[in-house]
């Protein structure tokens, strides 16, 4: 389990601005195949190997980065006191596969990127 690591600011990092490659949908036959991601396994030139792969990681990074960003704002959400149908920490622990102090600690990032309108809300 990971812990949550605020993303950079979108107006302060300049890293943040680089659009990512595009992820591109793997066919349910690449399932089949375990050797199969993303077409690298046929790429032979090293030097395309390693900008292609270098662009999937930066795009799996910052769809991560994203992601958890949701996760934690729905997070504040499900604990906002103001809901008649909040949840405790225990429960979106449990719902998001977490321990209670990574889901305060979630909650925390959740309402701070909401505060400063790091993310638009979902």
């Amino acid at each position: 389990m990971s812990k949550p690591h605020p993303a950079p600011h979108p107006r302060s990092s300049p890293a943040r601005r680089l659009k990512p490659a595009p992820l591109l949908f793997e066919p349910s036959e690449a399932a089949a195949d375990p050797e199969h991601f993303f077409d690298l396994e046929s790429v032979e030139d090293p030097r395309e190997l390693l900008a292609r792969s270098t662009e999937l990681t930066l795009a799996f990074r910052a769809a991560a980065e994203r992601a958890t960003e949701y996760q934690a704002m729905a997070a504040a959400q499900l604990a906002d006191p103001k809901r008649f149908d909040r949840l405790s920490m225990a429960m979106i622990a449990e719902r998001a596969d977490w321990t209670e102090d990574y889901a305060r600690k979630m909650v925390e990032f959740g309402r701070e990127l909401m505060r400063d309108g790091a993310v638009s809300e979902p």
